[in-house]
């Protein structure tokens, strides 16, 4: 066992796989063991690399690894498949997830603590809630077409006009039809308290966390982007430049370039959503009341905006907040509107 260097170990609900190689990258452990027996098979390993992939469980057995004196990686799956010989099943993703955490090139995840899960098992749950309501609203719409009764576009004319809608005796709305859309409404309602109640407990965290309190200064960068980014990012370290972390939340060009022809098209989407997600709607926001502003950003927003148009703007803005973000977590500073390097 001495002679072990790294072990890759393809994680799984009941039973894992575990391949270990030694320093001339021989296999001296290809075995499955059970899970409640795995602590304690690692802990009777001397300290040595162990490869994970980024999965669900990743980070909690990364966590109890650690504490065993053992270097843990975590990566993602597209690092390991080109590494799988043969067919593909658990002997074979442990080796591969072997092989891959000990190349060079290799990118790996941080470790989450506790906390950042979590804040971040709120947003997912928060979420879901939002994409529930949707759902429900979108039912309720396509329901009452059923009937001729059109709803207004939009969340907030939609939910107006549901009162109105089941309240009026005249529509022609048939009475079990009328009880049945009601029983949605009140869904869509106790989904709205609960997603309010989910921002209450992310503004009061965002305001205890010091970094998430420096990110808010930012202008477009709210509570929700604020905790998720800080939840979501162990150390802005791990990216080399601002450009990396921008590009890691996908907000940089896709790019094909092939013979010296540069081509750029759309944004990647690729990485994180949610905080894409939130950046862009943060930067909608500040775009829509930067008209009658003379700070330089409202300026240079305003002349992009004549150039480019409104949508390239605000991802040109929420690129340039995540940038900042970086430089925020990176240098430990307050944001200053005006500062010139």
């Amino acid at each position: 066992m001495s002679l072990i260097k790294a072990i890759g170990i393809d994680l799984a609900k009941s039973v894992f796989s575990i391949h270990g190689v030694d320093a001339h990258d021989k296999c001296k452990i290809r075995k499955t063991i059970k899970r409640n027996k795995l602590l304690a098979e690692i802990a009777t390993l001397p300290p040595c690399i162990i490869g994970m992939e980024a999965c669900s469980g990743a980070h909690y057995w990364a966590r109890e690894f650690t504490k065993l004196g053992h270097d843990v990686r975590i990566m993602a799956s597209k690092f390991v498949i080109p590494y799988r010989q043969n067919e593909k099943n658990d002997a074979n993703d442990a080796e591969a997830i072997c092989e891959a955490v000990t190349r060079p090139k290799t990118r790996f995840v941080s470790i989450k603590s506790e906390e950042q899960q979590a804040v971040l098992c709120l947003h997912r749950i928060r979420q879901g809630a939002i994409k529930d309501r949707t759902a429900l609203i979108n039912r309720l719409r396509g329901l009452l077409a059923e009937f001729g009764i059109i709803m207004p576009k939009g969340r907030y004319p939609a939910q107006h006009a549901i009162t109105s809608i089941l309240e009026d005796a005249e529509n022609d709305l048939p009475m079990l039809a009328r009880e049945l859309l009601h029983d949605l409404w009140q869904e869509i309602k106790g989904l709205n308290e609960q997603i309010l109640k989910h921002d209450r407990k992310l503004y009061q965290l965002a305001h205890q966390m010091k970094a998430a309190k420096r990110l808010m200064s930012i202008p477009g960068v709210g509570e929700v982007t604020a905790t998720a980014v800080v939840a979501t990012v162990c150390e802005a370290k791990d990216f080399d430049t601002s450009r990396a972390f921008s590009a890691w939340i996908g907000l940089v060009p896709k790019q094909y370039t092939t013979g010296g022809q540069v081509k750029l098209g759309r944004i990647s989407k690729r990485g994180e959503k949610h905080i894409r997600t939130s950046l862009i709607h943060g930067a909608r926001a500040v775009i829509a009341n930067c008209k009658h502003k003379t700070d330089r950003t409202s300026l240079w927003i305003k002349e992009l905006i004549e150039r480019r148009g409104f949508k390239r703007a605000t991802v040109a803005l929420a690129a340039k907040n995540a940038r900042l973000i970086w430089a925020l977590l990176r240098s430990n500073n307050e944001y200053q509107v005006d500062y010139v390097k």
